[in-house]
C-alpha cells in the first residue's frame, strides 16, 4: 500500500483519463486487458460491463487515446451519426443502455461488420443479457466479446477512496481508511454517495475527518 500510497498523493484534482492513472485490480484486469489487445480482437466488438463508477468510461478514454476512436454517449445516437462513423476505424458507445433507437443499434453493428470496424461498448449489464425488441439485435449482441468488471476487492476501494481524497485535498489517516473498507459496502456506487458525503461534510464544517464523522456517514 505504500508505493499506492505514494502515487495517488501525487495526483491533482482533476479527472485524469490516462492509462497511468487507471489502478489494476482483480476486479478489471480482464475487462482492461481485452481492451489493451486491441487491434487483436477475437471479435470487432468488446464489450465491457460493470456497476456505474467502475471505471467504463475510463477505459474507454484510454480507448480513445489509444485507436483513435469516435466516442459518443448511448443518449446521443440517432441518424445523422452514421456520416461521422464512417470517418473512423473504431467506434466508443458508452453508456449504451440510454440508447432506446434499437433499429440504429443494429444498422450500427451492421457498419461495424460490413466496413471491418472495431466497436468498444460501455454498459451496465453484457449487452446479451438485454431483453431488445428486435430479434435482429438480439442475434447480433450474442457475436461480443465480454468482459465484466466485478465488485472492488480491498486493494481498489482502498485506491479509489485514496485517490478521491487526494483529489479534493482532503486529509485522511490510513487507520481511517482501513476502518472505512471494513464496513462499507462493496459496491462503486455506494462507494462513490460515501466519497460524496465527506467532500460535502468537509466543506461545510471545514474540520479534519475523523472516526465520528465516518460512523455516522457509514
Amino acid at each position: 500500500m505504500n508505493e499506492l500510497n505514494q502515487l495517488l498523493l501525487k495526483l491533482d484534482h482533476k479527472t485524469n483519463f490516462n492509462e497511468h492513472d487507471f489502478y489494476l485490480s482483480k476486479s478489471n484486469t480482464n475487462a482492461f486487458n481485452l481492451m489493451n489487445k486491441w487491434p487483436d480482437w477475437e471479435k470487432k466488438i468488446l464489450n465491457i460491463s460493470g456497476e456505474k463508477f467502475s471505471g467504463k468510461s475510463h477505459l474507454a478514454h484510454i480507448f480513445k487515446l489509444k485507436s483513435n476512436a469516435f466516442m459518443i454517449n448511448g443518449g446521443s445516437i440517432n441518424n445523422s451519426i452514421f456520416k461521422k462513423l464512417k470517418l473512423y476505424e473504431s467506434i466508443i458507445i458508452d453508456d449504451f443502455e440510454e440508447c432506446k433507437e434499437e433499429k440504429i443499434l443494429y444498422s450500427i453493428f451492421n457498419l461495424i461488420d460490413q466496413d471491418n470496424k472495431y466497436l468498444l461498448i460501455n454498459s451496465i449489464k453484457p449487452i446479451n443479457e438485454i431483453k431488445f425488441s428486435l430479434a435482429d439485435l438480439t442475434s447480433r449482441s450474442k457475436n461480443c466479446i465480454y468482459a465484466v468488471i466485478e465488485n472492488p476487492d480491498d486493494e481498489l476501494i482502498f485506491a479509489i477512496i485514496l485517490k478521491n481524497f487526494s483529489d479534493r485535498q482532503i486529509k485522511i489517516e490510513k487507520k481511517i481508511i482501513d476502518f472505512i473498507i471494513s464496513r462499507i459496502d462493496r459496491s462503486y456506487r455506494k462507494i462513490d454517495e460515501f466519497i460524496y458525503k465527506i467532500d460535502e461534510i468537509s466543506l461545510k464544517k471545514k474540520k479534519p475527518i475523523n472516526f465520528k464523522t465516518i460512523k455516522e456517514i457509514l
